[in-house]
């Protein structure tokens, strides 16, 4: 194992024993529920939002060591962000996942969600790194066009 290997082993299993932002809380414009079928997963989460702006993501989840840790790093990188910049990121990290290694991302950017690269070489832990991601991404689709600000 490399020492990044281990590097980034280390950052899930923090981001999992120590889950940012996790606690469903209020207020919230939109609650989302998202179910992994293939390994049983579960994610609720709440958007919170100021015009454009991303207040908070809380979430309750129950699952594996990288649906909840990849989850816990979502919520750092768009905490006070705007929903566009978000859902940049989103894109992003599903590129990542899908590249089977080959796509990079500036760490500058993504922060601990480079940790998740190794993800990538096993495709059917996709899913579960993308089970945050996914439920923020609909969440947000649901307030774009004003219905829920």
């Amino acid at each position: 194992m490399t020492d990044l290997t281990a590097l980034y082993q280390d950052i899930i299993l923090d981001h999992y024993r120590a889950k940012h932002h996790s606690g469903l809380r209020d207020p919230y414009q939109v609650e989302v529920t998202h179910v992994n079928p293939s390994c049983g997963d579960e994610l609720e989460l709440r958007l919170s939002l100021d015009g454009d702006t991303i207040r908070d993501v809380s979430y309750q989840a129950q699952g594996c060591s990288i649906s909840q840790a990849s989850t816990s790093v979502m919520t750092d990188l768009v905490i006070g962000g705007t929903r566009d910049h978000a859902l940049t990121l989103y894109d992003g990290f599903l590129a990542m996942l899908e590249g089977r290694g080959e796509v990079e991302l500036d760490e500058e950017v993504y922060e601990d969600a480079i940790a998740f690269n190794g993800v990538a070489q096993f495709p059917a832990r996709v899913k579960c790194a993308m089970l945050g991601w996914a439920a923020l991404r609909d969440a947000i689709l649901r307030t774009q066009g004003g219905d829920n600000e």
